[in-house]
């Protein structure tokens, strides 16, 4: 799968993800770890990338200003909790396809995740 992470997901997550095999792009690598919530989006849709965040504020861009997305993980996670949460988002990532998750905002925490569709 394609992903591109904010600037706040942790560095041992994204290195978690290409260990899983996934192609995984940082806003830092691209030039933008100081871009806007907006321009981040946009981008990940330019780019057909899945976006993760750590970040809630994208929770009310998604469903409230329904701004258009290539699907958004949000990571519920400190560094307390990280194993556990990487735990769910393999489960997440083995159970649906990358289609799928193109279509879904979900929130992973250290013990569930939620999906809701995007419009």
């Amino acid at each position: 799968m394609q992903f591109l992470t904010d600037q706040d997901v942790y560095y041992s997550t994204v290195l978690k993800l290409r260990q899983w095999g996934h192609d995984v792009l940082t806003a830092h690598q691209i030039g933008m770890a100081r871009a806007s919530d907006q321009e981040l989006l946009e981008k990940s849709v330019q780019t057909g990338r899945i976006f993760i965040t750590r970040d809630k504020d994208f929770g009310a861009l998604m469903f409230l200003y329904e701004k258009e997305s290539n699907g958004v993980i949000l990571l519920r996670m400190s560094p307390s909790d990280m194993d556990n949460v990487h735990a769910v988002l393999a489960k997440i990532l083995q159970k649906y396809s990358f289609q799928d998750l193109k279509q879904f905002f979900c929130v992973v925490e250290a013990d569930k995740y939620r999906i809701r569709k995007l419009v």
